[in-house]
């Protein structure tokens, strides 16, 4: 189907985007390294919103209820950002990739109560597949020391994961009625707009308790594989008929890509296990693209 490919581009984007945010927080102050990639975001999507302005249209609508719209999604995704980010610093990449890799079990119970969307029998086994895959890579959290009763950084991810699967939700909503580029353009302008208050503020508050920041070339490569991931997913969500609980599944399947680089080139535990864990997931992920097809 039209909307399956850019699923499928926008999960191989995420999964780089998940390496060089691993790389780029590894030691580093974490809120710096968010502020900078929603200022890269931003400046790779200004060209649309310098387009608007310059055509004397304010965008989405030309409404203060678009734009609060999209301030609403701003707010969502960057809380989602901030868990997120101090999860993957401290969690091993086989661990909270898969973690966040359950998101498409919240979008599938919003999609099919708000949206009304039907699976077939390819498509719920495929689900059915993926539940069991993540709850295999939950206990293997637990015998690596990350388990639900003793780490918060576990419970970040967990809540990262929450509120993406209600940013996913919230993207179908706004796609009916706005532009996926202008959704996307301006809700990086937020973000960074809001980051840079937050920041702020915080440095105020701490007044050097913070860990110091370092410059590295993977912190704009975050904005860039993100920015290409979400232009493919909206583009994929705009599509008459795309499914977000099937689209956010497939986008799940970024987490391939980061397991197999903690593996290899950061040498992280209990490989035979999670590559079985992975194995059903990928399993998953096949059946879901197969039962679109049908």
């Amino acid at each position: 189907m039209e909307w399956i490919l850019p699923a499928l581009l926008s999960a191989t984007c995420l999964g780089f985007y998940d390496i060089f945010k691993k790389l780029s927080v590894k030691g580093n102050n974490v809120l710096m390294v968010l502020l900078l990639n929603t200022l890269f975001g931003a400046l790779y999507l200004s060209p649309i919103i310098i387009s608007n302005l310059a055509s004397g249209h304010y965008g989405l609508g030309d409404t203060l209820h678009g734009h609060f719209l999209i301030i609403i999604k701003a707010v969502i995704v960057l809380s989602s950002w901030i868990l997120g980010y101090f999860a993957i610093k401290h969690l091993p990449l086989t661990i909270q990739g898969p973690v966040n890799a359950t998101r498409p079990v919240l979008v599938l119970v919003g999609a099919l109560c708000l949206f009304g969307e039907r699976l077939n029998a390819l498509q719920w086994t495929g689900i059915i597949i993926g539940f069991a895959s993540l709850y295999f890579i939950s206990r293997i959290g637990a015998r690596e020391g990350f388990s639900l009763r003793s780490s918060r950084w576990l419970w970040m991810s967990i809540g990262a994961m929450v509120l993406g699967a209600t940013s996913a939700l919230f993207d179908k909503y706004l796609l009916r009625s706005y532009k996926p580029l202008e959704v996307q353009a301006w809700y990086s302008l937020y973000q960074c707009v809001i980051m840079s208050i937050l920041l702020l503020s915080l440095m105020r508050r701490q007044k050097g308790n913070s860990d110091k920041f370092q410059w590295r070339w993977t912190i704009p490569c975050i904005a860039l594989f993100l920015t290409v991931a979400d232009l493919a997913y909206f583009h994929s969500l705009s599509v008459d008929g795309s499914m977000i609980s099937i689209v956010s599944m497939i986008r799940r399947g970024s987490v391939i890509i980061p397991f197999l680089f903690g593996v290899i080139v950061l040498h992280e535990k209990n490989v035979r296990t999670k590559l079985f864990d992975l194995a059903l997931l990928l399993a998953s992920l096949i059946l879901l693209v197969i039962g679109s097809h049908h």
